[in-house]
């Protein structure tokens, strides 16, 4: 399964140098430590080795609200 955005894909990346023994598992935080965990080596590799490219920077969320011009009419 392909990541959904690139945070996901940076934390699966993270995830998976902490369970190759790359990095201590003691430095993951968030997202990146509970998919450690309960992730296999695999399924980590699959999300972190998707092309970030047409990847958004972060999945769903709110929008940003439209800036509305406060012209007043004469």
């Amino acid at each position: 399964m392909p990541a959904k955005s690139k945070k996901q894909q940076m934390a699966a990346g993270a995830a998976l140098a902490a369970k190759r023994g790359e990095m201590p598992k003691k430095a993951l935080k968030g997202a990146s430590k509970s998919m450690a965990s309960s992730m296999s080596e695999k399924q980590l590799e699959e999300l972190a080795h998707t092309k970030r490219k047409s990847l958004p920077k972060r999945a769903g969320g709110a929008k940003s609200p439209a800036k509305s011009s406060s012209k007043k009419k004469s």
